[in-house]
């Protein structure tokens, strides 16, 4: 999955503190290949999104372990699309 969040800019930086806990608990979890929330360097109040997993059955094990605080009423507009990817080669 990849995408971006946007929340208010004056919040971007304690939403993504707060959110530390949760990628720490999602990268240690069975199946997580990779999982990052990352400040955008130009948009003040986007967030960007990438997560890579295992399997479908992975992401929806982490997903129902309560990750954390829920955080949904801060973001103002989220966009983010869970891709199927056939091959992974080296560039």
């Amino acid at each position: 999955m990849s995408g971006k969040l946007y929340v208010d800019p004056e919040i971007r930086k304690g939403y993504l503190d707060g959110c530390v806990a949760v990628i720490r608990r999602a990268r240690a979890a069975d199946g997580c290949l990779d999982f990052a929330l990352t400040a955008d360097p130009i948009e003040p109040g986007r967030i960007n999104v990438y997560e890579r997993w295992e399997s479908d059955v992975h992401l929806q094990r982490f997903r129902c372990t309560g990750t954390g605080p829920d955080r949904l009423a801060e973001i103002r507009v989220a966009q983010v699309e869970k891709y199927r990817i056939s091959s992974v080669e080296a560039p």
